[in-house]
């Protein structure tokens, strides 16, 4: 990440919307926000299979599902955030992931600049790619800052995405429970 090349954009900015940049509370801005753009923006640099190639043997094939999985990201049309909850399932097929991994890897393709739709299907490709379980169910529930503080302003609309893979998109039932499960 090119530090000095984001400080320099962060003081265009304010200059742009007629900020003085030299007046105290803004002095150290531009150096704050490139610092903050190595937390929230550090999932470019990460891949998801670091976190997903530790896995263990596993007799039981039944699902696996960890729901609620708090993120935020920040979405590339207007670089501003959305956050929700995450609820991440799969079907092993004799291995399984550390739990954490599920949520790590969740955090890999929040951590970018994203659009929702795309990052549930980051998230379910992965698993399929690393895990090659019998099938993947990804749900995704997030509220979009570019819709609640400009734009329409809705404040509390949550937008909903969802991808099913292998077992899930052959078997209605599977998705049921998944989203019983969730729901629960």
């Amino acid at each position: 990440m090119n530090h000095e090349k984001i400080k320099e954009g962060v003081r265009l900015l304010l200059e742009g919307i007629g900020e003085d940049t030299s007046r105290e509370g803004l002095l150290e801005t531009p150096d704050r926000i490139a610092r903050m753009c190595e937390q929230i923006y550090g999932g470019l640099y990460e891949d998801a299979g670091v976190h997903l190639n530790k896995q263990f043997h596993a007799a039981n094939n039944n699902m696996v599902l960890e729901k609620d999985i708090t993120f935020y990201s920040v979405c590339e049309h207007h670089l501003l955030p959305f956050y929700g909850k995450a609820h991440v399932a799969y079907i092993p097929d004799g291995r399984v992931a550390g739990l954490s991994k599920l949520a790590r890897t969740v955090e890999v393709f929040a951590r970018r600049p994203q659009i929702q739709e795309n990052m549930t299907v980051q998230i379910a490709d992965a698993l399929d790619n690393y895990l090659k379980p019998k099938g993947v169910m990804v749900m995704v529930e997030a509220e979009h800052m570019c819709m609640t503080m400009r734009g329409v302003q809705k404040p509390g609309t949550k937008t909903v995405t969802t991808i099913v893979r292998g077992a899930f998109a052959e078997d209605y039932s599977l998705q049921q429970t998944f989203l019983q499960m969730v729901k629960g």
